[in-house]
């Protein structure tokens, strides 16, 4: 999992894709944290995205960096502990002007039953479970 979150974070922006109802929603996120063994996003339980992966939490998202690009597939759960907003905030000191781990709005969510796949037109595809 060291390499998946080492490329997210070298990549800089991942696209996260939901569902609501019928239709595909992608967005461009930057959160990539490792918390007690699990990799973590973040974002603010107000956004639509939030609803999105509560209603439906199978997700993907997919970066591209150096013509490789990973796609990391799974389940979203949603951690409520003070204590991994706040490692996430730690993580990303950028974020504390908008969120805090206590504004009752921060989210953090690890990934579950994840299958990371790494891809280049130049190389068999590589794949990491976690």
């Amino acid at each position: 999992m060291e390499r998946v979150v080492n490329f997210l974070k070298d990549a800089g922006t991942y696209y996260l894709a939901t569902v609501e109802g019928d239709q595909p929603r992608v967005r461009p996120f930057g959160t990539a944290h490792v918390f007690e063994g699990k990799l973590y996003i973040q974002t603010g339980k107000v956004k639509d995205v939030s609803k999105q992966i509560h209603a439906n939490p199978k997700v993907e998202i997919c970066a591209f960096k150096d013509g490789v690009w990973l796609r990391v597939a799974g389940t979203l759960v949603e951690d409520d502990r003070r204590e991994a907003r706040q490692s996430m905030l730690d993580a990303y000191p950028s974020l504390q002007g908008m969120y805090s781990a206590d504004d009752g709005n921060t989210e953090v969510l690890y990934f579950k039953d994840a299958t990371a796949t790494f891809s280049s037109f130049t190389g068999a595809p590589e794949v990491i479970k976690f």
